[in-house]
């Protein structure tokens, strides 16, 4: 990589940084550099106190116990390699398997859903019309939900959370699908769809997938159900709401999983003198791509923004 795409990476993630809110510790520098400097403060707990502590949510004012890496392994300011090869510089992966699997958990969605691109297409295009047919209880259910309103202990928390930071723990992120679907009876699709909008390291892969395997149709027929005794372990206590749905009948609203199709080939690069290099929020990691010759020179750099088009109001 030439040091004029490298440049134009750094100020296409300056650009990105700009377009994000700065309004508390959970909202980040867009940059790579905070990303990596991020990295480095967390490698020493990436071990065995990870895999013991990751699953408590002890809100937002201490996320000591995870990473928070996800915005910039999301935009690819920093990559899932590099975050994996810093931790077992300093681990072994006997210790930091826990922290590893988590990363790759992310690889995998993505791989996932690049070789069935129907999953999310039916997904897009079904988050207008879903919202579209809600019948008006369903509808005041839904700006509840939305809104942090609807009396759930912890669920309105993580509501309101998720607005105003753009993050949530993952634990956190399953107990709210879970009441979503099962406790509120909405439909998932708009629940990922909330989450999409609000999330800064929101993705279609990751996002989409959790929503449907804890509705049960990634994992056909197996349901994840949040259950106020899990809730109040995993919070220290802070929450235990009452009310919940004591059983998870998996959703069936959608086409049967496809088969995995074949993988995108990339387009081999221009042989042009002079390109425009073109990046979008979901690789701003310019670096990672090969060596331009020698007889190219990058003129030119623009940020393709994400576009709203399948999401709901």
């Amino acid at each position: 990589m030439t040091a004029e795409a490298a440049g134009c990476s750094h100020r296409a993630s300056r650009r990105l940084s700009a377009a994000l809110p700065h309004d508390g510790a959970m909202t980040p520098d867009a940059t790579r550099d905070a990303g990596l400097a991020r990295l480095a403060d967390f490698v020493p707990r990436a071990g065995r106190a990870y895999a013991a502590e990751r699953n408590t949510d002890r809100g937002p004012q201490d996320r000591s116990n995870v990473s928070t890496l996800s915005p910039w392994v999301r935009h690819r300011l920093v990559t899932e390699r590099e975050v994996v090869e810093a931790v077992l510089q300093r681990h072994s992966l006997d210790a930091a398997g826990k922290f590893v699997q988590e990363v790759y958990w992310r690889t995998y969605w993505k791989g996932w859903l690049e070789l069935r691109p129907s999953v999310w297409a039916r997904y897009a295009a079904s988050v207008a019309p879903t919202f579209d047919a809600l019948s008006v209880a369903d509808r005041a259910t839904y700006n509840a939900a939305i809104t942090g309103t609807t009396g759930i202990e912890g669920f309105d928390d993580w509501a309101r959370e998720l607005v105003e930071l753009g993050y949530l723990h993952n634990h956190a992120r399953m107990w709210f699908a879970s009441i979503w679907i099962f406790t509120l009876r909405l439909p998932w699709q708009l629940g990922a769809d909330f989450f999409l909008r609000h999330l800064l390291d929101g993705d279609p892969a990751s996002n989409t997938l959790s929503w449907r395997w804890v509705a049960g149709l990634q994992t056909v027929g197996k349901t994840y159900l949040a259950t106020a005794d899990n809730i109040a372990r995993y919070t220290d206590g802070r929450f235990r709401p009452r009310g919940l749905a004591t059983v998870a009948h998996a959703v069936d609203d959608d086409a049967a999983v496809p088969p995995a199709g074949p993988a995108p080939v990339p387009e081999p690069l221009p042989r042009a003198t002079r390109v425009a290099l073109l990046l979008h929020e979901d690789d701003l990691h310019a670096e990672s791509l090969p060596t331009l010759p020698p007889e190219v020179t990058v003129v030119g750099v623009a940020l393709m923004r994400a576009i709203s088009w399948a999401r709901s109001p």
